[in-house]
């Protein structure tokens, strides 16, 4: 039996620093990690079984292993390290490594195997059950007790089981067995019988099944026994998997006909001083695979987990019920869908919703189900979940049938975030980011860094599961027009890991708002994937809500030039085989939608753009919502109302020109619209209703009329937005329009020569030094040429800006204002000194009102006639002072420069 201390989950969000920030999700106060799950997800050292592990309990500080192998070995596993533990074995709860208690379970024909373990109350006899006919030589039949303290078998308790025992429970006096047998000590007893806990006498308990039976708990009252397993009758009642019978008669006081499907069995069940948990398998299709919680007060149903993939063993421990399984499907009950299997999970015993604690095996040997049993055991003040099954791997690393989990010592840190950063007008810039993933902290700490400070400008809590990774994201309130900023972000767990830093996203803030995602923005679109992202797998969403991010799957092309929209935006493409992007967020479509995106394709194979399914990875199995293109281009706009209902354009659109396509349904109907004009409408009002993800790049279209050959986009993708209401004739044209507007460009230029003279060194040149100086007296200077692009056609330069990064060193930063001058004179990097410097010339094209110290990327705008009359030529600049305080930069040769020096120019319509 196993019994619950409790444990409240408290649930907070925090949000610090300058601007706003969107966390998703709610945290706890600091701990090892995140409450209430009460062990880290970090696999320690534990010997190993060279077979299967059915069987596992705990008393003063050591673990018995029963199960079916030969030999026991290091963590290491290396050759000749190999110990002979036949069927049994005793580790340090600890250490993992073997104690000196040393038992041998065989039989004389067949294969002898130990299938249960239990300790009595006070913990000095383990009762041991399985197929065996002695235990170190003493004469046994299939269930055996051990004195702990002298590891010897008590041969005063020899009942006699005919067949293998599965199952044990045990109270002060009694030991309840469940199995393969018919009789016990020649008296029938089928499938469950009770033994004297001192002398294995048995007992009047009678609960014949028809089947075998796999599990027997006792309620914490001792009143009652619960039974599970493949029978489909308890003493004659109809109870399929599941009964309660009377602890002293075994007579029937609580069936469950029909509460199981038939073809699902029970594997384990364990109580905890509010209910009872059972683990289920099923077999074959419309199974029962989950975990079921029932109430002690009146044995009925809590809450019923229907997650796919075979549930072996229950185990809770501090209010959360741990659970042994390979968890494929949790989609019904509103998590992951079908596809990578799950072995070890936690949730509460108040609820279904998963717990941020996910380490993982693989299936492992023999019939490839993985882990198959749990305990808990303590010493020296920590607790250690043990875990052994089939599996071979452990977190990825080798590890064969033991692991082990501690209370404390968390030394697993989060994944790198992966960020990205947009503005779209001029007094703000949003830095957003996928929330990382923590084996067994959900909630975790991320940190904003930018322009290169090594001091944090935000701190932003958010929640993330190893199913759920939404977006979070930081708003840079404190941001000025034309000015470029690098942002970095870090994740840190409860018990302060941290990650690296993130890539460096960079942005330019725009001098006026950008009118296009602008808006679809104001037009609500609660999914927009502008595909700008410049590494896998993160699809940030620029919606104003900013919780519908996706994910890369099969490396779609990132950052395809030149995007629908004028200006700086990229595309996406897939390649039509298994490339695509979907939705991390499972979610529900009203009767009110409208999916919009831009495409470019000259492919004659078809494929879905963009639609909605019940899958991520794989090939949904309900899929509507949607549009598709036929092999000879024609769109194809689709619902499912029982039958498929579509509208089709007339018209190819495989052209490999940009196209704007919006399909909308609510009240009016479904309308389809190409290039700002309605090309289709048909008066269908409803679609599948069923939960699912937005998918880009392909999905399955089976039954689908005029099928194209692929079921996946060859082509780019841009601009996609899905809006939770019908988008009107005008706003559909106002968006193409704008999209094929002249729009501003932002390029940026990096130095192509840099060097700094020295009063103190006339004769020094310092073109390679990696630094940068800037003072009045004694005189530094520093000269930087920039080779300026022409302006592009029909545009003109609407604003620049220079920017430059102060360098490591102590002082770095300076008091004094910097101007900056144009350079008259000529000047090469590899040959000016102080005694050749170029002339100055004027009037001022800027300025650094003083510059604080640490190191970090600074940016001032320029005067921009001055630099636009450069513009297709070679430009020269100097930054001088009159001032006493020493200024220092990063020069183009340091490591250390990001990207600077460098201007940045914007152009845009005259």
């Amino acid at each position: 039996m196993h019994r619950s201390r409790g444990l409240a989950a408290a649930l907070t969000l925090a949000l610090a620093g300058t601007g706003t920030a969107m966390g998703i999700g709610l945290v706890q106060e600091a701990a090892a990690i995140t409450p209430p799950v009460a062990f880290t997800a970090d696999a320690l050292s534990t010997w190993q079984a060279n077979g299967v592990v059915w069987a596992l309990a705990e008393a003063g500080g050591q673990v018995f292993v029963g199960g079916t192998f030969s030999a026991v070995r290091p963590p290491d596993g290396a050759a000749g390290s190999e110990q002979e533990a036949v069927n049994f074995a005793t580790l340090d709860a600890a250490t993992g490594a073997p104690t000196s208690c040393e038992l041998s379970f065989t039989v004389g024909s067949g294969t002898a195997t130990v299938r249960a373990l239990v300790l009595s109350p006070d913990k000095t006899t383990l009762y041991a059950g399985g197929y065996f006919g002695a235990v170190n030589g003493t004469a046994v039949s299939s269930l055996a007790a051990i004195d702990v303290a002298t590891c010897t078998v008590k041969t005063g308790f020899r009942p006699a089981f005919a067949a293998t025992v599965r199952a044990l429970a045990v109270t002060g006096d009694t030991v309840y067995a469940g199995g393969d047998f018919l009789t016990v000590a020649g008296q029938p007893r089928e499938r469950f019988a009770a033994v004297g806990a001192a002398d294995g006498a048995l007992k009047p308990f009678t609960a014949n099944a028809d089947e075998p039976g796999r599990a027997v708990e006792v309620t914490p009252d001792g009143a009652h026994v619960v039974l599970g397993g493949d029978f489909f009758t308890v003493g004659g009642t109809n109870s399929h998997a599941l009964a309660v019978v009377d602890a002293t008669s075994g007579a029937v006081t609580k069936a469950y006909p029909g509460f199981i499907e038939t073809n699902s069995v029970v594997k384990d069940i364990a109580t905890d001083a509010t209910g009872f948990y059972t683990a289920n398998e099923g077999t074959g299709g419309g199974v029962f695979d989950g975990r079921i919680a029932l109430n002690l007060g009146d044995l009925g149903q809590r809450w019923r987990d229907t997650c796919l993939g075979a549930t072996q063993a229950v185990l809770p421990y501090e209010n959360v019920l741990y659970s042994a399984s390979h968890a494929h499907d949790c989609s019904s009950v509103g998590e992951f869908p079908d596809g990578q299997r799950h072995h070890l999970l936690a949730q509460p015993t108040t609820a279904t919703g998963k717990l941020g604690w996910a380490p993982d095996t693989n299936d492992g040997i023999g019939e490839g189900i993985g882990p198959r049993v749990m305990t808990v055991g303590s010493k020296g003040g920590v607790q250690y979940l043990w875990v052994g099954g089939e599996f071979t791997t452990v977190n990825g690393s080798a590890q064969q049938s033991l692991t082990r989990f501690a209370s404390s010592g968390d030394t697993g840190a989060p994944t790198v975030p992966v960020a990205s950063a947009v503005s779209f007008k001029p007094d703000e810039a949003q830095v957003r980011w996928r929330t990382g993933l923590d084996l067994d902290d959900s909630a975790l700490t991320y940190k904003v860094y930018r322009n290169g400070s090594a001091t944090p400008i935000a701190t932003v809590q958010a929640d993330s599961l190893f199913f759920r990774r939404p977006q979070a994201s930081w708003t840079d309130t404190t941001v000025a027009a034309r000015q470029s900023y690098t942002y970095r972000v870090t994740a840190t767990d409860a018990a302060g890991n941290a990650s690296a830093l993130s890539a460096t996203a960079s942005v330019t803030v725009p001098t006026s708002p950008d009118a296009y995602p602008s808006a679809v923005r104001t037009d609500g679109a609660q999914l927009f994937w502008r595909y700008d992202e410049s590494s896998l797998p993160f699809v940030a969403d620029s919606s104003d809500g900013g919780n519908q991010s996706g994910v890369h799957l099969n490396a779609p092309a990132l950052r395809q030039t030149p995007g629908a929209v004028s200006g700086a935006s990229t595309a996406i493409g897939f390649d039509g085989t298994d490339a695509q992007a979907y939705g991390d967020r499972r979610q529900s479509v009203g009767s009110a939608y409208s999916i919009e995106t831009w495409f470019r394709t000259n492919t004659t194979r078809g494929g879905k753009l963009f639609g909605f399914g019940n899958n991520q990875s794989r090939a949904s199995s309900q899929y509507d919502k949607h549009i598709y293109m036929t092999n000879d281009g024609r769109l194809v706009y689709g619902v499912y109302t029982g039958a498929t209902r579509t509208v089709t354009t007339a018209a190819s659109y495989n052209d490999n020109q940009w196209h704007h396509v919006v399909a909308t349904q609510g009240a009016g109907g479904m309308a389809l619209y190409v290039d700002g004009v309605q090309k289709g409408a048909l008066g269908v009002t409803t679609n599948e209703n069923f939960s699912g993800y937005w998918r880009a790049g392909g999905d399955n279209l089976n039954g689908w009329p005029d099928r194209p050959i692929s079921d996946y986009w060859a082509g780019q993708l841009d601009e996609t937005a899905v809006y939770p209401t019908v988008l009107s004739a005008a706003q559909v044209q106002n968006h193409h329009t704008l999209a094929t507007a002249p729009a501003d460009s932002v390029v940026e230029v990096p130095a192509a020569e840099d060097t700094y003279a020295n009063a103190g060194a006339p004769g020094t040149n310092y073109g390679t030094s990696g630094s940068l100086a800037v003072r009045g007296t004694s005189f530094y200077a520093s000269y930087l040429r920039f080779n300026l692009p022409a302006a592009p056609a029909g545009t003109v330069l609407k604003s620049a800006a220079l920017s430059v990064k102060t360098s490591t060193m102590s002082g770095a930063g300076t008091v004094d204002t910097i101007s900056l001058l144009p350079v008259t004179g000529s000047w090469t990097e590899a040959g000016t000194t102080y005694g050749n410097r170029p002339a100055l010339g004027g009037p001022t094209l800027g300025a650094f009102a003083g510059v604080p110290e640490g190191s970090a990327v600074q940016t001032t705008g320029l005067d921009k006639a001055a630099v636009a009359g450069a513009l297709g030529s070679a430009y020269s600049l100097a930054l001088s002072s009159s001032g006493t305080d020493a200024l220092w930069l990063w020069s183009s040769e340091a490591p250390a420069n990001e990207g600077t020096p460098r201007l940045t120019l914007t152009f845009g319509a005259p």
